[in-house]
């Protein structure tokens, strides 16, 4: 890939290449635990030794009792221990050690129901479990069980199973049951329900954020970070516009994502190779395969973009698609700046667009400095 000079900044050390928020608004995020700063900053507190995320439930230090760092490798390496309670060596909203078992007990048969005395059985306390489920999951841990099971069930039916085998295959103890409970969840009877596309919700821990993200076997149709505002409105839309049945799960294309992401972040690749099916306008389609247009370690105008499709007059439509796309950073929306190279605005949060930039200059600016070598 070649890029600009304007690119290259190999010289700024590994750990310290992130700017940073300003002192006040760390500060600000730490004290009302932001999670959209979760990632981009951790806070040493020099009264206790300890680092943290901005997210973290411990009682607020006084500001004259921290310092922050771009990285937690520079919290470690200036003496701070990790907290226990935040976990900040890990990715933001990853499941605990205690939890990995059951959760993977869970992907291994989606079709078994666990009940509060099998939790104990294994030594987890249903109420943490609960806790746990409904802080990352909106939802108890029975309750994200039972939407595995449906979802299964589902793909069953779809794949050619009988309505009262798939019932009874999942873990459900009568048809009516099963029938009341997909008719609850997706609004139609199975039998309805098995000619609606199947879709599956996964969350992926990422380093500024847990995303969202949704799929079907043909390709990734929604990713988005979990505190945006407009994540339940694109559900929706998402819903309505292909009729899709959405449920807890995976697929090879949310592993393959997740899989993508992580190489992203770790600045080992530049372009992503997953499938896209948004749903979308003809206007939006235009706008979105302009965005994916723009290359890695560059940024456009709004100006720009509308140029590329044609319709020079058509700002503010354009950012208005902007604002309406459903896969964040695969389709590079945080690419797009003001007409003056300011940043503007960003559904995710203008510190994780300047993150975002800033990675993919400073990993275009090695990939230009090994070409030259």
């Amino acid at each position: 890939m070649s890029v600009s000079p304007d690119h290259l900044d190999a010289e700024v050390p590994a750990a310290d290449w992130r700017q940073l928020p300003s002192n006040a608004e760390m500060y600000a995020a730490l004290v009302s635990r932001d999670t959209s700063y979760d990632g981009l900053f951790f806070t040493g507190v020099k009264t206790t030794g300890i680092f943290c995320r901005p997210t973290c439930s411990a009682k607020k230090p006084k500001q004259d009792n921290v310092e922050f760092f771009p990285s937690a490798e520079e919290a470690l390496s200036s003496g701070y221990r990790p907290c226990l309670r935040c976990r900040p060596l890990e990715p933001s909203g990853s499941a605990p050690d205690w939890l990995r078992p059951l959760l993977a007990e869970v992907e291994r048969d989606p079709t078994r129901r666990l009940t509060d005395a099998d939790l104990r059985e294994r030594g987890l306390d249903p109420l943490r479990v609960r806790r746990w489920f409904r802080q990352h999951h909106k939802m108890t841990f029975h309750a994200y069980q039972r939407a595995r099971r449906l979802g299964h069930a589902l793909g069953q039916i779809q794949g050619g199973a009988a309505v009262t085998e798939a019932a009874f295959d999942n873990g459900f103890e009568s048809v009516s049951g099963f029938n009341a409970a997909v008719a609850k969840m997706v609004g139609t009877p199975p039998t309805d329900a098995k000619d609606r596309p199947l879709l599956h919700v996964s969350r992926i821990t990422t380093p500024l954020g847990p995303m969202l993200a949704v799929a079907s076997a043909a390709g990734l149709h929604l990713l988005e970070f979990t505190d945006r505002r407009m994540l339940e409105t694109q559900l929706k839309r998402l819903t309505k516009r292909t009729g899709a049945v959405v449920v807890p799960g995976t697929n090879p294309m949310l592993e393959q994502t997740a899989t993508e992401l992580t190489e992203y972040f770790d600045g080992a690749r530049t372009e992503f190779e997953m499938p896209l099916s948004p749903a979308s306008t003809p206007f939006q389609s235009a706008a979105w395969e302009a965005l994916k247009a723009i290359p890695y370690g560059e940024t456009r105008s709004y100006a720009q973009q509308a140029i590329a499709i044609g319709r020079p007059k058509a700002v503010r439509a354009v950012a208005r698609a902007n604002g309406d796309n459903p896969i964040a950073i695969i389709v590079p929306c945080h690419r797009v700046v003001g007409s003056d190279g300011t940043l503007t605005g960003y559904g995710g949060g203008l510190h994780r667009k300047r993150h975002l930039l800033d990675l993919e200059r400073r990993v275009a600016g090695k990939e230009t400095q090994l070409a030259l070598l």
